[in-house]
């Protein structure tokens, strides 16, 4: 029996959940920083043989060991970059659409250049990415399944006036999750999503320079506290595993409660 107080919100876990992904072929977008790492690290030691993407032309231009990951330059907003990518993959069971970012080229989101230029990073690009996966996903023989992960925010849910057009981008990625899943269903693809809450990254770095903002997003999680990469990275594995062989179309928050009322 448990002693008193083990299972207290923010202790270590009496034992951690483990996942075998020795048979399959995972493709993580944007898997060269922040979640998207965490995310292509933890389906690698569970056994996967992962691929990612990143915006520059090899893997030894980034400041981290990528040596054991596959690679392919990749500009989601590009559609013939996405096509070209996919085209060399011989197989496939996992797509994780995790790549994105704010102020898309720099620019304005309330420019309406600006905000095309974020629905087309950060829902278009998804969008094509998936798209283009679904025959080699629909030919995996993985039981549970194939799937899709898509990474969405909190800013799906509430306002946050300074990037409008990543906010919208990422709501309509929620909604494409549950159109994607009732399409596909029948093709033994699962798609569903995980909503990390805010989480210290190089995105939300700027922040501890800005202490009334950090603060104010710190009052919205009853946690207290920023969650790390290595927390969102297992409900991917999880979304995407025999153990989730019965959930599509749903979004998972990993937030800290973040959107607790």
């Amino acid at each position: 029996m448990a002693a008193p107080g083990d299972h207290q919100v923010g202790r270590e876990p009496v034992s951690d959940p483990t996942f075998d992904f020795s048979d399959a072929h995972v493709l993580v977008t944007g898997g060269t920083s922040g979640i998207g790492h965490a995310i292509a690290t933890a389906f690698a030691d569970a056994g996967a043989t992962v691929t990612i993407t990143g915006t520059r032309a090899g893997a030894n231009e980034y400041d981290l060991d990528l040596d054991r990951f596959g690679y392919l330059p990749l500009d989601l907003a590009e559609p013939g970059g996405i096509e070209r990518a996919v085209s060399g993959l011989g197989r496939l069971d996992v797509l994780v659409n995790n790549a994105g970012a704010v102020f898309a080229g720099g620019r304005d989101e309330w420019d309406p250049v600006g905000f095309e230029a974020a629905l087309a990073l950060n829902l278009a690009g998804p969008m094509r990415m998936s798209t283009a996966c679904h025959d080699i996903l629909a030919a995996g023989a993985r039981p549970g399944g194939s799937s899709v992960v898509n990474v969405v925010s909190m800013s799906a849910f509430r306002a946050v006036p300074i990037v409008p057009g990543y906010a919208s981008a990422k709501a309509g990625l929620v909604a494409l999750t549950r159109n994607l899943a009732a399409r596909w269903v029948g093709d033994g693809i699962r798609v569903n999503a995980i909503a990390p809450g805010v989480i210290d990254t190089r995105m939300t770095a700027p922040m501890a320079g800005i202490p009334e903002l950090l603060d104010a997003e710190l009052a919205h999680i009853p946690m207290g506290r920023l969650g790390t990469p290595a927390e969102v990275a297992p409900a991917a594995l999880f979304l995407a595993s025999r153990a989730a062989s019965y959930i599509t179309g749903h979004t998972l928050a990993v937030d800290g409660g973040y959107l607790l009322p």
